[in-house]
């Protein structure tokens, strides 16, 4: 950041701005990544595959994100945040487009991945973009806000993809979401505001920068915790996702698709969290609130084995609520700490958290085939007790950033 821009303050036009545009950013990407969860079920029907190969056209997706974090984020310290967010945006638009469409589930997973590297340019960058363009006082409350909006992004692909889905086949849902992303897409390019804290990295210092950078973030303890909360915990909450439809679709509930996909707006919970939870870090101390939406999460996964429908429903609210806490205590946490390279350090953040979820979401539809729900639940309940272990033996207490990273 420029010594003569300190950020902008909450509620200027600025501030407004910046926040809106990265709502945009937010719907565009994640009703894009995760349209497929509304119509999992549908896809396993239609193309006659099991629900861990159903899950994969949300793993390829978020693989490729996974894999691209890095590289967007040594894009964006030469061309700049803003300019580097737009080019993804309408790539991964366009990208979009063509999955709805594909006929061939090969070609489909070949394209979910290239539609994730493009997607991959959002969040590698948003937190870094906020942490350049709004003052630090209220980086971290922006940063929930902006997880806020990100999860009515996923919600929107969601509910969307799940009803037309259900009605007209789910690839018409699919490229209904993808029509939303677009009109999303063009509301980033006219809100986003002229960056004015971001510095060009010249070329030869970015060429001997690279290694030395990410090194430094990953030979840092605290740094890897924080990439291990992003991993371990998104990888668990994509796993209760893509499932739990899967489950209820059968007995005893044997409930119709249209209405599994009303399930989705559970998401508002964490529309609710991520901005709280900002707000009780500032007084409460980062860790101590990602210690609780960890806690809170893994109550809410407990409550959907039961089998009562209203408790799994308040459960699916619970562990959405916890989860999108601790997210926005993480990813802001990433920014947080690295005095240099923050958006390599936000970006190896990302790629952990995605890692987790292709991996993890994956492998959570593996054990549902073999154990039934309890499978599942067991993985994302370990998944939390580890992630939470990790926290309290090495994250700090107070809010004091270390010297290097």
């Amino acid at each position: 950041m420029t010594a003569e821009f300190a950020g902008y303050l909450r509620g200027t036009p600025g501030y407004r701005r910046v926040i809106a545009a990265l709502a945009c950013a937010g719907v565009v990407t994640f009703a894009q990544l995760y349209s497929p969860q509304g119509v999992l079920p549908l896809i396993a029907a239609d193309l006659r595959i099991s629900a861990s190969d159903a899950g994969l056209t949300i793993s390829a997706a978020t693989a490729g994100l996974a894999l691209s974090v890095v590289v967007w984020s040594f894009v964006a310290d030469r061309f700049g945040r803003v300019q580097a967010m737009r080019a993804a945006i309408v790539l991964a638009t366009v990208l979009g487009l063509a999955v709805a469409v594909t006929p061939d589930y090969g070609v489909m997973l070949t394209l979910r991945v290239a539609e994730g590297v493009a997607l991959g340019g959002v969040p590698a960058l948003a937190v870094a973009y906020l942490n350049e363009e709004v003052h630090p006082f209220h980086a971290a409350l922006a940063a929930g806000t902006y997880v806020a909006g990100t999860t009515v992004g996923g919600l929107l692909g969601r509910i969307t993809a799940g009803p037309v889905g259900e009605w007209l086949g789910w690839r018409a849902g699919m490229l209904t979401v993808s029509i939303l992303a677009a009109i999303a897409a063009v509301g980033f390019v006219l809100l986003a505001p002229r960056p004015r804290g971001f510095v060009a990295v010249r070329r030869q210092d970015r060429a001997e920068g690279v290694v030395v950078l990410l090194l430094m973030h990953l030979r840092n303890p605290r740094m890897l915790t924080v990439f291990a909360q992003g991993m371990l915990l998104m990888g668990g909450f994509v796993a209760i996702y893509n499932y739990l439809g899967f489950r209820l679709e059968g007995p005893p509930w044997h409930l119709p698709h249209a209405l599994i996909s009303a399930i989705f707006v559970a998401y508002l919970a964490g529309t609710v969290s991520s901005p709280l939870a900002g707000r009780l870090a500032a007084r409460r101390g980062r860790r101590t609130v990602l210690l609780g939406s960890t806690a809170v999460m893994s109550a809410g996964v407990l409550m959907t084995t039961t089998p009562w429908l209203p408790v799994i429903l308040a459960g699916v609210l619970v562990l959405t609520a916890g989860f999108f806490g601790a997210h926005s205590i993480a990813s802001g946490w990433a920014g947080f700490q690295a005095t240099t390279g923050r958006a390599q350090a936000t970006s190896l953040y990302n790629l952990a958290y995605y890692l987790g979820s292709s991996v993890f979401g994956w492998l959570g539809g593996v054990l549902f085939g073999w154990w039934g729900w309890s499978g599942t639940v067991t993985l994302v309940i370990g998944l939390a007790a580890l992630a939470g272990v990790l926290a309290l033996l090495v994250l700090p207490r107070g809010e004091a950033r270390p010297a290097t990273a």
